[in-house]
């Protein structure tokens, strides 16, 4: 089975978790970065790097890009032309001039999907639809191995 066939299947099962932010268990509660986190887990073992304790804000006052640097040094960027595939993972900017701050995972093409965990809902598959679509800021897939990210310097 393929990366991304794999990242669509495990983020399926994370479906139903309750929303808690900073946290990361399947099942038990999860925030955006948490079910990155424990897909992560499920494909590759521990993960890359422990999260420093974050707000909500996700550092909006200082304006630093922490998760889209985070989601550098741990995944592999998508161009902009590229198309649209299951199993990428979605950076979005909830509002203009803010920092990016909310990520999602593509889970299907016709229509286009996601599956994200949302404050209020919980791990949700929703409509990639356009006010979405407008939001993402970049793109990333999960490494096709775990050496991959070695050999690109991820600590």
């Amino acid at each position: 089975m393929m990366v991304d066939d794999m990242v669509v299947q495990a983020a399926r099962a994370w479906i139903g978790t309750p929303y808690r932010h900073q946290a990361a268990c399947r099942g038990g509660g999860t925030d955006c970065l948490g079910l990155l986190r424990g897909i992560w887990r499920e494909i590759y073992g521990g993960e890359p790097e422990t999260p420093p304790p974050y707000s909500a804000d996700w550092s909006q006052a200082s304006g630093e890009e922490r998760l889209w640097q985070a989601a550098l040094r741990h995944l592999v960027p998508v161009t902009a032309e590229a198309p649209l595939c299951a199993g990428q993972v979605l950076l979005f900017r909830m509002r203009p001039n803010a920092v990016a701050k909310h990520l999602g995972l593509s889970s299907g093409l016709q229509p286009a999907r996601f599956i994200h965990a949302y404050s209020g809902h919980g791990v949700v598959e929703n409509a990639l639809s356009e006010p979405w679509r407008r939001r993402i800021v970049a793109r990333f897939q999960f490494p096709a191995s775990i050496q991959q990210t070695i050999s690109r310097g991820a600590t």
